[in-house]
């Protein structure tokens, strides 16, 4: 189940970009569609995360920690996304990503159904 969860949040990175690379574009019908199939691939990534956490025998706090931050990483790709369209500022969104974006990762491989990284 890793593999699948992995590959569902590298497809949705990806759709993130070209959604985002679409609106800054003047795309926007183009944007729209790419939009909606990243919030199918939103779906796929949280059942995947779901299934995985909820296998695990004993569930720790650090695998809850990890889920919310995962959930605040999307709705900060969601709120991006929706920003670009309405050509707001979205620095302090950015920020928000960036540093979620590390503090997933760094649980997800220091964790022990990760990667041994650390």
């Amino acid at each position: 189940m890793p593999h699948a969860h992995i590959t569902t949040w590298v497809l949705g990175a990806i759709l993130f970009f070209v959604a985002l690379s679409m609106y800054k574009g003047g795309n926007q019908k183009g944007a729209k569609i790419t939009h909606m199939i990243l919030r199918v691939f939103y779906l796929l990534i949280l059942a995947t995360g779901f299934i995985m956490l909820f296998s695990l025998s004993k569930i720790s706090l650090l695998y809850v920690l990890k889920a919310a931050v995962g959930l605040w990483i999307i709705a900060i790709m969601e709120f991006l996304l929706m920003k670009t369209g309405k050509r707001e500022p979205r620095k302090v969104l950015w920020i928000q990503l960036i540093i979620a974006f590390i503090l997933v990762l760094l649980l997800g491989f220091s964790l022990p159904l990760g990667f041994d990284w650390f």
